[in-house]
């Protein structure tokens, strides 16, 4: 299977990282072969000039995702079954990300691992891998998370990086000294990951797209944006955010856009694929 940092493919803004989106967003659900024309239409709708478009779908097409196919003079594309497995993965995680409040039973799994300044190389692979998984940082060489359930992929990690005989875990309540909270303020930048929030409702919450380019476009972005949250938020128990949380309020914003303009941005969108059969 190809190697690729999804957490970089979810970070940068470029034509690679729009590209990934129409995949999943389009290409994924109807199944069917795509002409280069129509990726480069639709990445065009979405304000991405042609060369970059075209190079995105080569790097993409050399890291693994995607396959060319010849007919004539023409290329179309299929997605690898990598490919497909990455973007269906990447959809139920965009799409059940914020839904429902998850009870909280006050337990921590809490991992420790010490690696030395030397090896900076390996602690920052470590810091982003358990980053990307939801595990917050309150002092050196401490790792936490709310949900215990992610042991599983906390070990993937440390077998990964050839760290679990280095590392010891448990699951427990925090104890009467110090207070929680501010474990949870060093562990995760609560403010910062609030801050992403509110520009994201500052976006979307004014959009109303007429045409159907505007909305094709406006669903790309929509998603687009949203794939950076189950990356950025730990999805913390209520119990542990701030109050108001606007968390809260740009995943209904998302999830009633998405539901409004979807029918419309399919629509449009098999109306370009139509045009080049």
């Amino acid at each position: 299977m190809p190697t690729v940092s999804r957490r970089r493919e979810v970070g940068e803004g470029s034509a690679r990282s729009l590209l990934m989106t129409i995949l999943g967003e389009f290409a994924l659900p109807f199944g069917e072969p795509v002409w280069t024309a129509t990726l480069v239409r639709a990445l065009a709708i979405a304000g991405v000039e042609e060369k970059s478009a075209r190079q995105s779908l080569a790097r993409t097409a050399a890291e693994g995702w995607l396959v060319s196919e010849r007919v004539g003079r023409r290329v179309r594309w299929n997605l690898t079954e990598s490919g497909r497995r990455l973007l269906v993965e990447g959809a139920n995680r965009i799409y059940a990300f914020g839904s429902g409040e998850q009870s909280w039973d006050g337990r921590w799994l809490v991992v420790l691992i010490s690696i030395p300044e030397s090896m900076r190389g390996l602690r920052h692979k470590l810091r982003t891998q358990f980053s990307w998984i939801g595990f917050g940082c309150p002092s050196p060489g401490v790792w936490i998370t709310p949900h215990i359930a992610a042991e599983a992929e906390a070990k993937a990690v440390l077998d990964e990086l050839e760290l679990s005989g280095k590392a010891m875990s448990f699951v427990a309540e925090y104890g009467p000294l110090g207070n929680q909270r501010d474990m949870v303020a060093a562990a995760w930048d609560l403010g910062d990951i609030e801050q992403h929030y509110e520009d994201f409702i500052d976006e979307f919450g004014r959009l109303s797209p007429v045409t159907s380019d505007e909305i094709l476009a406006a669903q790309i972005r929509l998603v687009h944006e949203w794939r950076r949250f189950p990356f950025l938020d730990p999805q913390l128990p209520g119990l542990l955010l701030p109050s108001n949380w606007s968390g809260t309020a740009a995943t209904k914003l998302f999830q009633d856009k998405h539901s409004a303009w979807r029918e419309s941005a399919r629509r449009r969108w098999s109306e370009l694929a139509a045009a080049d059969r």
